[in-house]
């Protein structure tokens, strides 16, 4: 199964995103972790291991609720699109100019 564990100090929250057995406790010794929650900044921060995760789920690990919202809401980066835009293309065409009256 792929849950959160909860780390941090007293009313301080910090979620490791983890496989473990789903028998296990839920801060008990976990298989992997594949990511990290942390609901305190604004917004709040997710890192995810996409990569780890398509693995266990390919290998029949399942999700929380709450994983499976953060992994929807944050999906995996698509390879080949860059954020940046291409420079050429953004080049935006000078008005032509009106002709001068003499």
């Amino acid at each position: 199964m792929i849950r959160l564990a909860r780390f941090g100090a007293p009313k301080q929250p910090c979620y490791r995103i983890v496989v473990i057995e789903k028998d296990r406790a839920r801060n008990g010794r976990s298989i992997e972790v594949v990511g990290t929650y942390n609901p305190r900044t604004s917004p709040a921060t997710v890192d995810l291991k996409h990569e780890r995760i398509a693995y266990w789920r390919g290998v029949g690990a399942q999700f929380s609720t709450i994983v499976e919202k953060l992994v929807t809401k944050n999906p995996a980066p698509v390879p080949g699109a860059d954020s940046v835009p291409d420079p050429v293309a953004a080049q935006v065409e000078a008005p032509a100019e009106a002709p001068v009256e003499a």
